[in-house]
């Protein structure tokens, strides 16, 4: 009797989304978009809803990258939809620290400000502290941008406390940020 060479193959969506991951580091994005698009409809086929919302995602940001606000929101927003509808609370997180992102460049910034506010707490539910504690520096350095300096100095200590290593440049935001709150009291 014959063995049987059992392996694990990765499906043609997966290879679309790795080449896409691939495109999208080396700059390509305009490709990346379309292999991620064309991962999105392999996914949709074989019934795989996260990753269909993965990769409407990935095309948000990139587009976010690219300076394409309309392009990278209708993207962001039906990932978030999506993952908000599946109940999956780590997902849904991350789709919203992206299109907050993309609201603060657009001066959006009471948008912004509640979608980091949302995905900081699904960071938290989810056990994601380094990711809830980026959420809050984003969000803390927001508020503080508009005015609210004492909360945003604040919020923007509370995630640095998260991160288990901050890196120097973090470190060295937050003390600008003590010396600008202390001039302008």
């Amino acid at each position: 009797m014959a063995e049987l060479n059992i392996e694990a193959t990765e499906s043609k969506a997966e290879a679309l989304q790795a080449e896409g991951l691939r495109l999208f580091q080396e700059g390509l994005y305009d490709e990346g978009v379309r292999r991620f698009s064309e991962a999105m409809e392999h996914f949709a086929a074989e019934d795989r809803e996260a990753e269909v919302g993965e990769m409407l995602n990935n095309i948000g940001i990139i587009r976010r990258k690219q300076g394409r606000w309309e392009e990278a929101l209708e993207s962001l927003e039906e990932a978030h939809r999506l993952f908000m509808r599946r109940n999956d609370k780590l997902r849904e997180a991350q789709a919203l620290g992206n299109l907050a992102s993309v609201y603060a460049s657009l001066k959006r910034r009471e948008e912004a400000e509640k979608a980091w506010s949302m995905a900081a707490s699904l960071f938290q539910e989810s056990g994601d502290a380094q990711k809830q504690g980026d959420t809050l520096m984003a969000l803390g350095i927001s508020m503080f941008k508009s005015g609210r300096r004492q909360e945003g100095l604040a919020t923007y200590q509370a995630g640095m406390s998260l991160l288990e290593k901050p890196t120097l440049l973090q470190r060295l935001y937050r003390i600008l940020l003590v010396i600008q709150t202390a001039i302008f009291r």
